[in-house]
């Protein structure tokens, strides 16, 4: 009988010191997960940034050639 209740103890006490592991993986999980959305997120930034310079940079590219063509004189 002894026994038994001595098992029951541990178990119990194994359980309730188990629960706030869980929590707190639980808790790191949810850190780690945010931190990785907040550097995605900087990355998907960083690359619109840089995907509006080369926009920015073809345009002017193409304004330039536009402006340095110049057509010969017709003669009639």
């Amino acid at each position: 009988m002894k026994r038994l209740a001595a098992f029951l103890v541990l178990a119990a006490l194994c359980l309730s010191c188990s629960v706030p592991a869980v929590a707190q993986r639980h808790a790191v999980n949810t850190a780690q997960s945010r931190a990785s959305r907040k550097m995605e997120r900087k990355q998907q930034k960083a690359q619109r940034k840089y995907a509006k310079a080369q926009r920015k940079a073809q345009r002017k590219m193409e304004k330039q050639s536009r402006k340095n063509t110049h057509y010969p004189n017709r003669r009639f």
